[in-house]
């Protein structure tokens, strides 16, 4: 008997996302309007902020793109926000677009390299507490250089396929059986104990390498994708960006270091898991033998990805391009360097950035309904009249909070943007600038332009004001940063670094849930959040 065709329509929305949250956003699509007819924009503004940061939480259940897609489309249908808008916060921030697409497909083909290292530390190194240090300051160094989700990904494949290799060999299998790593039926006996050892010890170098690509992550203009955005918006190159925010970073980074020590010597929140002997000389040997394998083509091309990960970090540092178009300049050298040359290879590279890359366009939609509306004017206007350290204490823990349960992207770009307005409409104040608001704010910002030579050229009854105004915003932009970057480890929310290990192919293996990965991050969270606030709080 057919299905009814409700009911099939039903089935298809949004794919194997639960049933009630497809008519949750059915609800919101059909109440949105009646909201705005009855009630006015502003609430229907709100409202609609409300819908897609929930589509943000739930993004476990089902990838905000869909979801959120459709309120971004029913936005612009209403009138609380034009598609030329949208257009213009795109192109405002094509340097970020840049960054996804180009970045990420770079690193894709530094991979060997990037695997070879965290095999060597995982293989080589004896000690637990040094293992765990080692992937959290090389998940740091990296994720400061190159994409967090991509060596994420790197930690994930080397775990995995280790895992794989154990758990066949622990089950009785070879190597082309067919084979299911999440079941232990197959397991004897006597390995069954060395068997979860190993996955809790797999446990706690994912999250301690995850938490490093954060610590990271926050101190370069590349770490993620919204400090980037910050940068364009305040004009700062590569080393500006690490100095601005070298007060909060390092303080977060040495005790996030401290922190990945003290849990593994106290197991303490499910660490210090240690490898068992005989696991660990089975691993050393698979790892010999598969750099045997790979023979001297193998050692030449990680010479190669190792040369272009310096030209990587010098292209960055010397601002020789934008930094989308050295991601590119990377992925033309490693290609044609590499042999990677038939379209199909090529293609995988850009799958992991463009679904993020598209779902940031959308982003960009609701902030343009933000600021159609002027709906954050209240909430800015309010953290702005408090006074000296404790306005960016506000900022960094509203961002903060803000980014532990929704995407630090999205939370990032709202308060940028909205407190460049704020600042834009202090100039306009300003008696005697010789243009608007806005054009001088485009000139302060200017990353081709020096800002001390553009206040030098105002009146000298301003200048000085126009210097303040601007140091202050500075500190604002160094807490809105910190503040979506350290804050955000709370959850798998909050970093896509999290998001993506636990809906890889390696969490249900591992047996890491979502609850068990905010209590293996609570540590974390804690110290680091709270070093975080002391930071901007004492030493901005």
């Amino acid at each position: 008997m057919a299905q009814p065709l409700a009911r099939t329509f039903v089935n298809m929305f949004l794919g194997n996302a639960p049933v009630w949250y497809k008519l949750t956003i059915l609800a919101c699509l059909v109440c949105n309007p009646i909201i705005m007819i009855t009630v006015g924009p502003f609430v229907a503004g709100w409202l609609l902020i409300a819908e897609f940061i929930f589509t943000l939480t739930m993004a476990l259940k089902c990838y905000p793109l869909p979801a959120g897609g459709l309120l971004a489309i029913e936005a612009v249908a209403m009138g609380l926000t034009s598609a030329d808008v949208v257009y213009h916060e795109a192109l405002n921030n094509f340097e970020v677009i840049l960054l996804l697409i180009f970045m990420v497909a770079g690193i894709h083909f530094m991979k060997d390299f990037l695997q070879f290292t965290f095999t060597r530390i995982l293989v080589r190194v004896r000690s637990k507490k040094l293992i765990a240090l080692l992937f959290c300051l090389a998940g740091a160094f990296l994720s400061a250089f190159l994409d967090a989700l991509t060596v994420t990904a790197v930690i994930i494949a080397v775990a995995y396929g280790f895992y794989n290799v154990y758990h066949r060999f622990a089950s009785g299998k070879g190597s082309g059986d067919s084979h299911n790593l999440i079941s232990d039926e197959f397991v004897k006996q006597k390995d069954r104990e060395e068997l979860l050892a190993f996955r809790a010890f797999l446990r706690n170098l994912m999250m301690h390498g995850a938490v490093g690509t954060a610590l990271g992550g926050v101190c370069t203009l590349v770490g993620e994708p919204q400090n980037l955005l910050i940068a364009h918006e305040m004009g700062w190159h590569f080393i500006p960006f690490i100095v601005k925010v070298l007060p909060v970073s390092m303080p977060v980074l040495a005790v996030g270091l401290l922190t990945c020590l003290a849990v593994e010597q106290f197991k303490v929140f499910g660490y210090g898991a240690e490898l068992p002997g005989n696991i660990r000389s089975f691993l050393l040997e698979t790892a010999i033998r598969m750099e045997k394998e790979q023979g001297q083509r193998g050692k030449v091309k990680l010479c190669i990805q190792a040369l272009i990960g310096v030209w990587l970090i010098l292209a960055l540092a010397m601002h020789l391009a934008a930094v989308g178009l050295v991601g590119l300049s990377v992925i033309i050298l490693l290609t044609s360097m590499t042999g990677v040359v038939e379209e199909s290879q090529l293609g995988h590279a850009f799958e992991e950035a463009l679904p993020f890359t598209a779902l940031l366009v959308v982003f960009f939609s609701i902030v343009g309904v933000i600021h159609s509306q002027n709906l954050f004017a209240p909430i800015i206007g309010y953290v702005l009249s408090m006074k000296g350290q404790m306005q960016l204490v506000a900022y960094y823990a509203a961002n903060g909070l803000l980014s532990s349960i929704s995407d630090n992207v999205f939370v990032a770009t709202v308060y940028i943007s909205e407190t460049k307005l704020h600042f834009i409409g202090l100039l306009d104040a300003l008696p005697g600038i010789g243009m608007s608001g806005q054009a001088l704010m485009a000139k302060l910002t200017d990353s081709s332009l020096v800002r001390a030579d553009v206040i030098a050229s105002l009146p000298a009854t301003v200048a000085p004001q126009v210097q303040e105004m601007m140091a202050h915003f500075d500190k604002l932009a160094v807490a809105i940063n910190t503040g979506t970057n350290i804050p955000s480890v709370a959850t798998p929310n909050g970093q896509a670094a999290f998001l993506f290990l636990l809906t890889s192919a390696l969490a249900p293996v591992i047996r890491l849930s979502y609850g068990r990965m905010v209590i293996l991050a609570l540590p974390y969270t804690i110290t680091m959040s709270l070093t975080g606030l002391a930071a901007v709080y004492y030493l901005l």
